[in-house]
C-alpha cells in the first residue's frame, strides 16, 4: 500500500483571513495525516492494502472506514477551496446547477443550514443524484461515495474545521466558507468527471 495525504493545494496561509494559517496546520497535520496513519497501520498485512482507497472505503466497515473515509473526505474538502473563491458561481454548467436548487441565495441558506442542522460532526455535502443537483449532510465519516451519488463539494463541519478561528460559531465558520472559499472550478471538474 503506497498512500499518501496529498499536499495541500495552495501554501497554509493561502485561505486566510477566510481560514488562518494556525487552523490549516492542525487540520491537514493533525487531523487528515492522523488519519493516514491509522488507516495504514490498520492495512499493514491485510489483503484490503491492495484496494484503492474508494474501493476500501466501499468495502470496510468500523474502523477500516472511518479512517478511509476521513482520508478522502478531507482530501476533497481541500480541493474544494481556493484563495479569494466564493460566491455566487460562474455561468455555464456549475451556474445552471446552482441554479437548478433555486439559485446562490437559496443554495447557500440550504448549504448552510444542512451544515447546522448536523447533530455532532459530520460534513455537508453539494452532489449529483439521480442527474440532479441535491444538498446532503453525512454524520461522522459517512461519504456519499458509499450512495450511488456523485460529490461536488463538501464543507467540513467537524469542530475541528472551525473552532480556532470561530470557536462554538459553526454558522460563521459556514458563511465564510461560501463567500469567500469555495473553488467552482473543482465542481465543474467534479460535475464533468
Amino acid at each position: 500500500m503506497d498512500f499518501e495525504v496529498p499536499a495541500l493545494p495552495y501554501a497554509k496561509d493561502a485561505l486566510g483571513p477566510a481560514m488562518s494559517q494556525e487552523t490549516l496546520e492542525f487540520h491537514y497535520e493533525k487531523h487528515h495525516k492522523g488519519y493516514m496513519g491509522k488507516l495504514k497501520a490498520a492495512l499493514e498485512g491485510k489483503p484490503d492494502a491492495s484496494k484503492s482507497l474508494e474501493d476500501i472505503i466501499k468495502s470496510s466497515e468500523g474502523g477500516l472506514f472511518n479512517n478511509a473515509a476521513q482520508v478522502w473526505n478531507h482530501t476533497f474538502f481541500w480541493e474544494g477551496m481556493k484563495p479569494g473563491g466564493g460566491g455566487a458561481p460562474p455561468d455555464g454548467d456549475v451556474g445552471d446547477l446552482i441554479k437548478g436548487l433555486g439559485g446562490w441565495d437559496k443554495f447557500r441558506a440550504d448549504f448552510i443550514a444542512a451544515g447546522m442542522g448536523r447533530f455532532g460532526s459530520g460534513w455537508a455535502w453539494l452532489v449529483l443524484d439521480g442527474g440532479a443537483g441535491k444538498i446532503v449532510s453525512t454524520p461522522n465519516a459517512e461519504t456519499p461515495l458509499t450512495t450511488g451519488a456523485k460529490p461536488l463539494l463538501v464543507a467540513d463541519v467537524w469542530e475541528h474545521a472551525y473552532y480556532i478561528d470561530h470557536r462554538n460559531k459553526r454558522d460563521t465558520y459556514l458563511q465564510v466558507w461560501a463567500d469567500k472559499l469555495i473553488n467552482w472550478d473543482s465542481v465543474a471538474k467534479n460535475l464533468k468527471g
